[in-house]
């Protein structure tokens, strides 16, 4: 698998209720339609070990087949609209790609 890693943290104008709402809901609805993906995995941050790690509020994880399955979504309109979604929220977001490898599993 090639993933997407977003971890975002909400407009200062809303709860962290408010925001996992949206991500979850509103905003899960713009993503469900991406060309190619295989899994969304979405956490809502509940604690941190770290002063530098507080102030996030969510991790999400896409995942496709391969790199050129990823390049299609992020070319397409269906990414072309959630971003456009997630530009009216003004959160504040970090975003890495790379190859997925299972550490521990079944």
């Amino acid at each position: 698998m090639h993933n997407l890693i977003l971890m975002a943290s909400k407009p200062d104008d809303w709860t962290h209720e408010q925001f996992i709402e949206w991500w979850r809901g509103e905003h899960a609805e713009m993503t469900y339609p991406l060309p190619g993906l295989r899994r969304w995995l979405h956490t809502e941050v509940t604690g941190a070990f770290e002063d530098a790690s507080a102030g996030w509020d969510g991790v999400s994880i896409l995942s496709f087949d391969d790199k050129e399955a990823l390049d299609a979504a992020l070319a397409s309109d269906e990414w072309a609209a959630a971003v456009k979604h997630v530009g009216r929220m003004r959160g504040r977001r970090i975003a890495v790609t790379g190859d997925e490898r299972v550490m521990v599993g079944p």
